[in-house]
């Protein structure tokens, strides 16, 4: 994806905003309302000069509604203390495989009925919990990141999931990928050429979740401890002032665009990488 004009990116953060709230926001700044969602959305467009500042203000206070709707279940400290529990990360096998495992090594493998339930109470019971796990970790660890990052300054979220974006980062549309970084990849050149290490992360991803959008990634590493990177992603005190640090001196540059090839296809797309150690 290249750079898109200011009306283009207008229109994007339109389409991420869900049909109700749409309505909500044109009764609020008194545009006549449409059946139609297109309709809507030209009419929001042509209203006036100042639209794109209200809406970004209008989406700040929806996004945080809703941040303060997950807090009345689970406030974010309590959240963090449950988090503190997991104490291994270990998926049990490739994230996506469940199912195949079960047919392979269970269903279409064993013949007896005694001989399978004895397997499954030894085995794929402890598989499943460490693969509910690993989810539930990495599922709640990126919800608290992703809302501190859409509360940023130059930062405004989506309301609905659009593919391949889910903020607006000075002026651009993101997908945000939180990871690790890969094993095997050289620490030191991933320090020394971040760029590099972005455009290995595009050039390696499964074909089944293939994309050229532009992306934002955070990338943890425990230099110490490879293995237990996870870790890092829940010692939010210290990832958070990094974030904010990485968001408050960045700009989008001819610099972030990359050239990237995918089964022997090229691509291009607009990146920013953080990389955090420890």
């Amino acid at each position: 994806m290249v750079k898109l004009s200011n009306k283009e990116v207008l229109n994007l953060k339109l389409k991420s905003i869900p049909v109700d709230l749409l309505k909500a926001f044109c009764l609020q700044n008194g545009i006549s309302l449409k059946s139609k969602t297109v309709d809507l959305i030209k009419s929001i467009l042509q209203s006036n000069d100042q639209i794109d500042d209200k809406l970004n203000i209008f989406i700040k206070e929806k996004y945080l509604e809703r941040i303060n709707n997950r807090r009345s279940t689970i406030s974010d400290d309590d959240l963090k203390k449950e988090l503190l529990k997991v104490q291994n990360f270990n998926w049990g096998f490739v994230q996506g495989q469940l199912d195949q495992k079960i047919q392979t090594q269970y269903v279409r493998k064993i013949f007896k009925y005694d001989d399978l339930i004895f397997k499954v109470k030894a085995t794929l019971h402890n598989d499943v919990t460490n693969y509910v796990i690993c989810t539930w970790f990495n599922h709640w660890t990126t919800v608290l990141i992703e809302e501190h990052i859409a509360q940023h300054p130059k930062v405004i979220p989506t309301l609905k999931n659009i593919k391949g974006i889910g903020l607006f980062f000075n002026g651009q549309p993101f997908d945000l990928k939180v990871t690790y970084l890969p094993k095997g990849y050289n620490p030191n050149d991933a320090i020394k050429n971040p760029i590099g290490l972005a455009k290995w992360l595009y050039e390696n991803q499964g074909a089944q979740r293939f994309g050229d959008n532009n992306r934002i990634f955070v990338v943890l590493f425990d230099r110490n401890n490879p293995d237990e990177s996870w870790k890092l992603k829940r010692d939010f005190d210290f990832i958070f002032k990094k974030i904010d640090q990485f968001l408050d001196k960045e700009t989008i540059t001819s610099k972030d665009e990359i050239v990237f090839a995918f089964r022997n296809k090229t691509y291009t797309a607009i990146t920013k990488i953080l990389l955090i150690t420890k």
